[in-house]
């Protein structure tokens, strides 16, 4: 697996999860360094060739087979180490987050898409992460790729999901009503508070549901008002190829390559809340220069 600058990423993160339970040709080809740029910016995804033969599709079976018994024993593992922990929710928050460092890292090993991480430095702040949704996969890496101390937010209807849901409620993570809006921004305000007063970050995707061809959708406001109830940073976490590599409503997996890049903090200190929506284009426009092409939304 592709890890660069990420290798000695990955293995202090699972460091850090178990230690942090009770806190967190040769030549001068010059030609050569621009096309090593271009990987960077826009990774081979754009290129990749899909494989949909039969040997391909059995090799995704037994993968997704095998993912699917593998969470099964680290989620039965957790779930009884949540339940000791019921009386103490910030240890079960704690707890939630190792096994996501655990389970969303085994289960990318055995997908086995070769993975670039760029932008480490950027990785363990106190902050509200961000991430584009294009696959099943983000999900994965999002468990993996965020610091200990860090609180989810998703539906309420996440708790019918099996296996993922119900760990995901035991874990204290946090869940919003989005059928109704005053009970949505009431639940948005208890998210802040309890950010606040358990020192925690947050993590979400700003797209609300998932791109059905990779292409960014539009951004929901809901994380520019957490940003300005807690004023707490915002760090842009960028997937690319992941909707190659496993789309929506599918179950074929495929070996495409994938980068995860971090970007530099966005200060939220002096926003205000009559320029919600001009917060909310900042961050698009950022994600746009970003992506490659073929995940740019169409104007």
């Amino acid at each position: 697996m592709d890890n660069t600058g990420g290798g000695s990423f990955m293995r202090n993160r699972r460091l850090e999860s178990f230690l942090d339970t009770n806190s967190t040709p040769n030549g001068k080809q010059t030609p050569k360094i621009v096309v090593r740029e271009e990987v960077v910016k826009s990774p081979k995804s754009d290129v990749y060739v899909e494989d949909d033969g039969w040997i391909s599709a059995l090799i995704s079976c037994v993968r997704i087979v095998v993912c699917f018994l593998s969470m099964m024993v680290t989620t039965f593992i957790w779930s009884l180490i949540l339940l000791l922990l019921l009386p103490w929710p910030y240890e079960r928050i704690r707890q939630g987050n190792i096994y996501g460092h655990v389970t969303g890292r085994m289960l990318m090993w055995i997908l086995g898409n070769p993975i670039r991480i760029e932008g480490t430095e950027f990785s363990n702040e106190r902050a509200i992460y961000v991430c584009n949704h294009a696959s099943p996969i983000d999900i994965f890496l999002m468990m993996w790729l965020t610091p200990t101390g860090t609180v989810g937010i998703a539906k309420k209807e996440i708790i019918w999901y099996p296996l993922f849901g119900q760990l995901y409620v035991l874990a204290n993570h946090l869940r919003i009503d989005r059928s109704n809006p005053s009970a949505a921004i009431q639940s948005m305000k208890e998210v802040a508070h309890a950010v606040v007063k358990n020192n925690l970050s947050l993590i979400i995707f700003p797209e609300g549901t998932r791109s059905k061809n990779g292409r960014l959708l539009p951004f929901k406001k809901g994380f520019v008002h957490l940003a300005l109830q807690t004023r707490l940073p915002i760090v842009p976490m960028v997937f690319t190829g992941t909707h190659h590599a496993w789309r929506k409503g599918g179950l074929h997996v495929r070996p495409a390559p994938i980068t995860v890049k971090y970007l530099r903090p966005i200060k939220t200190d002096d926003w205000t809340d009559d320029k919600v929506n001009d917060y909310v284009r900042l961050l698009h426009d950022i994600y746009v220069e970003n992506l490659p092409e073929a995940q740019r939304p169409i104007h």
